[in-house]
């Protein structure tokens, strides 16, 4: 309904919404304080998902979960990070807070993710914009006469960008936001193996071989892991099992850092200058603030996809704020003389 808009968008002014100023809680003092209290100790809101399985065109199956409030309001696809769910504290604020305001929401568990090991040998990575088609078309098929819009945090706002990238114009997302984005995969996975951040590199690696040990009970033929570190478990498994050469090969095609500039659906970037994980230098400035589409939120607090606010819910209200203004004005554009930046 909206990709004729695209042009309309284009010749206007970047869209910039009106931004409320980041208010860190007090005791969230640095930028490791708000990655890990939020992820450790926020309660979020319980969102009153209902599970949905949908096939994969390999053969496999994707758990979705689903609030469902009008079969015409706009969809909310809500993609989490590297070894989140639906469950993560991130995707539980959004989707109630979406939901009250009337959008349907579909939160992606990414394949091993979400409680339920899938059924072949390929997991997910930062790339994979394939599995989000397969939703996006599964939504078309259940909302034919609604808008689809898209949240990704972290490595999921990654997958988003890839996707929107490898579809361009012909992608079934209108519009999107993207939190704490990893856009130089290579120098972000050299990052997790300095200081305090091992931490980090640790945990993700606890649940990494898991997955893997029972994968290979299935299938002999993966490969095995000996490394200690996340770029040796892309390098030794993600890359090889996903059609990649190495690791440097799976970071340079997947990295958005790359891209950024061809992005051409309205798109909010959010980002903590403090962000431990996915450090603020690595952000491309220039291709985002050449690109019409694209509107940065850049902030001093946060960490990475933390932003402990006071009041709480900043996060939220600021991607609710920017979905709203967009589809208001791709509405008021259904006559483009009429349309006004």
């Amino acid at each position: 309904m909206f990709s004729e808009f695209n042009n309309v968008l284009l010749k206007t002014k970047p869209l910039k919404p009106e931004l409320t100023d980041f208010k860190s809680a007090p005791w969230c003092f640095n930028g490791h304080f708000h990655t890990i209290c939020a992820s450790l100790f926020f309660r979020p809101s319980h969102a009153s998902f209902k599970r949905v399985k949908i096939d994969t065109p390999d053969g496999d199956f994707l758990n979705l979960d689903r609030i469902h409030r009008s079969p015409d309001a706009p969809v909310l696809i809500l993609l989490h990070g590297l070894e989140g769910s639906s469950g993560r504290y991130y995707i539980q604020n959004l989707a109630s807070q979406m939901a009250f305001f009337g959008y349907n929401v579909v939160a992606m568990n990414f394949r091993s993710c979400g409680g339920e090991m899938n059924q072949t040998r390929r997991f997910y990575h930062s790339g994979e914009y394939e599995d989000l088609q397969t939703v996006c078309k599964w939504i078309e098929t259940q909302y034919p006469d609604s808008i689809q819009i898209a949240a990704g945090f972290s490595l999921g706002g990654s997958v988003l960008l890839n996707y929107l990238n490898h579809f361009s114009d012909e992608s079934l997302i209108q519009a999107f936001a993207a939190v704490s984005v990893p856009y130089d995969l290579y120098r972000g996975s050299v990052n997790l193996q300095n200081g305090f951040n091992r931490l980090y590199d640790y945990q993700f690696l606890i649940t990494l071989r898991d997955k893997l040990q029972q994968k290979r009970r299935i299938f002999e033929d993966l490969p095995a892991f000996y490394g200690s570190t996340l770029f040796e478990f892309d390098d030794q498994v993600t890359a090889p099992v996903h059609g990649f050469k190495d690791a440097e090969d799976y970071y340079n095609q997947c990295s958005s850092a790359f891209f950024l500039d061809r992005i051409s659906k309205p798109g909010l970037l959010i980002h903590s200058r403090e962000d431990p994980l996915c450090p603020f230098d690595y952000i491309p400035m220039d291709d985002i603030h050449q690109n019409p589409y694209l509107t940065a939120c850049f902030t001093e607090r946060g960490g990475h996809v933390g932003y402990w606010s006071m009041p709480p819910g900043w996060m939220e209200r600021t991607i609710c704020q920017y979905f709203n203004m967009i589809l208001n004005r791709l509405e008021d554009a259904s006559n483009p003389n009429d349309f006004t930046p």
